[in-house]
């Protein structure tokens, strides 16, 4: 019987920061967080799996949708795949309406803020507010 044999990917640092759209800096700091591994070279480089491309990838996804990456340490087991596609769990749409509504407070609080500031500023220009360019 012929064997399959499988080649393993590897990739450093600065490769998987331009595959996806992110920094060495952000990856290791993903890292700290145990979101990602990696393996150190012969010369000391980190070195990661192909996979981890999908996976960083979908943490970035999660990341710009609001979350923490103490929240995405929710969807570890969903992380290498379809995120957007997977069911989601009840521990995951928790911390996701949580998020929302922290999300929701920090909206309001700036509409708010925002609404003072331009009531002052019509009160004190007689109501001949510019925009700043």
């Amino acid at each position: 019987m012929i064997g399959v044999v499988r080649e393993v990917v590897r990739v450093r640092i600065g490769e998987l920061a331009k595959a996806t759209g992110t920094t060495a800096r952000a990856l290791r700091h993903y890292e700290q967080a145990g979101l990602i591994a990696s393996e150190r070279a012969a010369n000391g480089y980190r070195v990661f799996g192909g996979h981890t491309v999908v996976r960083v990838r979908n943490i970035r996804h999660l990341l710009a949708a609001g979350l923490t990456l103490d929240d995405v340490q929710v969807f570890l087991p969903c992380l290498d795949g379809d995120v957007a596609a997977a069911p989601p769990s009840d521990r995951g749409l928790r911390v996701a309406l949580e998020r929302l509504a922290v999300l929701e407070e920090r909206i309001a609080a700036q509409t708010a803020a925002r609404d003072r500031l331009r009531a002052a500023l019509r009160e004190r220009t007689g109501g001949r507010i510019r925009p700043v360019a």
